[in-house]
């Protein structure tokens, strides 16, 4: 009889990574899907894209309501994530803020469709936009902190005044092609610079 011992464990670690990637596939497919054609896409579009079958998502995520969360969540942890990456890997803190609140901008651009379903009665939208503030106003104020630190921004400025602001300035920007929500953030982002 085996030794449990001898039992390789090496297959459950890999079985978790496989897992974590074909989720994270499904729902940079769902993202895609819910920027080209809303939340309301057909499920088998969702699927297609993802390349699995519509029994997979539906394993994964029960209800619509399930997969606009998980969508939700991992954009704003992707966001939350690329702030210190890119102030580790920018020229300078206020590049690094720049290029963070450009990825901020898609995210608020791209939504397409989600912040309407959150602001309906369904109750699995209700703790997203707590859970947003506390993941993404830290990740701003260090990038902040960072650039004042360097002396290349005005210092004291409010992430959270700041986020609200660029947040101001992207609505309606996907539905009218004569506003440029990208460009006016950029004024702003140049306006915090120390003179």
């Amino acid at each position: 009889m085996a030794d449990i011992d001898d039992v390789p464990q090496s297959t459950a670690p890999r079985k978790r990574a496989d897992a974590r990637r074909n989720q994270k596939t499904l729902l940079d497919a769902a993202a895609a899907a819910f920027v080209a054609s809303g939340v309301e896409v057909p499920v088998r579009d969702i699927a297609a894209r993802a390349g699995v079958g519509v029994g997979t998502i539906y394993r994964h995520f029960p209800t619509r309501a399930d997969l606009i969360v998980a969508v939700y969540r991992h954009q704003v942890e992707a966001c939350a994530a690329a702030g210190p990456v890119l102030l580790a890997d920018s020229p300078t803190p206020h590049a690094a803020l720049a290029r963070w609140i450009d990825l901020f901008v898609d995210f608020l651009v791209t939504k397409h469709g989600l912040a309407e379903a959150m602001h309906s009665d369904n109750a699995a939208f209700e703790s997203l936009h707590t859970y947003f503030l506390d993941r993404l106003v830290p990740v701003c104020a260090q990038l902040l902190d960072a650039a004042a630190a360097a002396g290349e921004i005005i210092p004291d400025m409010d992430p959270y005044q700041l986020m609200r602001g660029v947040g101001n300035l992207c609505i309606g920007a996907g539905s009218n092609t004569r506003y440029d929500a990208r460009r006016m953030v950029g004024l702003v982002i140049a306006g915090l610079r120390a003179h």
